[in-house]
């Protein structure tokens, strides 16, 4: 059974980490790493990383390549 809520207008699961919860733990911790990100929102690594790169590709942060791991930070 899916624990999620759902939207009573819509009758969509609402997010369970919106991509402003990663927007503001970059805010709050600065250049951090995915799995700094995914420990600051309480949510798993793969899920971070697919809101980190949503969020790149509609240029809210980028990415940099750091020996073997991606250090993101907010753009502007």
């Amino acid at each position: 059974m899916d624990d999620r809520d759902r939207d009573e207008n819509s009758g969509k699961f609402t997010e369970e980490y919106p991509e402003t919860d990663f927007l503001e733990a970059l805010d709050e911790i600065g250049p951090a790493g995915t799995t700094d990100i995914s420990d600051h929102v309480g949510c798993d690594r793969r899920t971070a990383y697919l809101k980190l790169k949503s969020l790149e590709k509609d240029n809210e942060v980028r990415s940099q390549k750091v020996g073997n791991a991606l250090l993101w930070e907010l753009v502007g």
